[in-house]
């Protein structure tokens, strides 16, 4: 079993159990101890796990921790595939459509590339990176912005570029849902960002695994009131479900593929420089497609 497969199991187990031991996690992967405890250092690192004496307890800040892309897009790739599929059936051909940034919707923009033409707005690297060698024909416009660890552009550039579009369907990635919270981010800007998307499109929906249920980041982006949809995946319990959907318009729980050797997108080493230009006099990486707004306008 591979590090990155080895600490996702980790976390869930951690999750799940808030406190697990080291022997336990060792018994349950078939490697040793010691193998455990330096994925466990590495977990730890990264703010996601608490060390405690023989095993490892949940990080007690998680409210405000922003795990990173090269971490999240190894996890849980079975459901965030089947989701990706179950919402790209939602777009249709013209459709102006926003993608934040995130895992989930890194895979679904990677689905959406082979798709319809469609025009795409979206404060993700990863996601343009996805629509590179799209043979669709889509146009894909990144905001600007600072770049937070999940990679998403956030800040004034973006917010304010945001606000000036319209999009038919905005896809919502999220780092939580809780009865009380709602949708969160452990970001403060990208919350921000995220209200932007949404304020500017006719309908949202999110997506999100079941692992997202009862995380609560520090940031709200919005109730369950204010989307439009949800796509989750069956590992979601029962009663987060019935919840859910008494209040939320459509709840769609994808069904996982059964097969263990399912292709998985790979990340891209790199985008074509061709079609995009680098906006100067900003601190982060920030690209704007050249295309006329005249052409936007026909595809809404």
């Amino acid at each position: 079993m591979l590090a990155a497969a080895r600490q996702s199991a980790i976390l869930d187990a951690v999750h799940k159990e808030g406190v697990v031991k080291v022997a336990d996690l060792a018994e349950r992967l078939g490697v040793s101890a010691v193998t455990v405890r330096r994925d466990i250092d590495v977990l730890s690192d990264s703010g996601m796990l608490t060390r405690v004496h023989g095993g490892v307890m949940l990080q007690e800040d998680v409210g405000t921790h922003e795990p990173g892309f090269a971490l999240k897009s190894t996890q849980r790739l079975e459901e965030k595939a089947a989701i990706a599929r179950e919402a790209a059936a939602l777009v249709s051909e013209g459709m102006a459509v926003g993608i934040t940034a995130g895992s989930t919707t890194w895979m679904l923009a990677k689905a959406l590339s082979s798709g319809p033409r469609v025009t795409v707005l979206t404060n993700s690297v990863r996601v343009m990176e996805a629509f590179d060698t799209s043979s669709s024909g889509s146009t894909v416009l990144l905001t600007g912005g600072e770049r937070t660890p999940s990679d998403a552009l956030v800040g004034p550039l973006a917010t304010s570029s945001i606000r000036h579009l319209h999009l038919d369907l905005l896809f919502l990635g999220v780092h939580g849902m809780d009865e009380r919270a709602g949708f969160t981010t452990p970001n403060l800007l990208e919350a921000e960002t995220n209200q932007a998307f949404a304020a500017s499109s006719r309908r949202v929906v999110v997506v999100a695994d079941h692992s997202k249920w009862g995380v609560q980041g520090i940031g709200s982006i919005c109730g369950f009131d204010d989307v439009d949809g949800l796509v989750t995946d069956g590992g979601l319990p029962g009663q987060a479900l019935g919840y859910l959907r008494e209040r939320i318009q459509s709840v769609r729980v994808a069904a996982c593929a059964a097969s263990p050797d399912r292709a998985v997108p790979r990340l891209l080493p790199g985008h074509r420089s061709v079609g995009w230009r680098y906006v100067s006099g900003l601190q982060s990486t920030v690209t704007l497609p050249t295309i006329p707004m005249s052409s936007w306008n026909s595809q809404k």
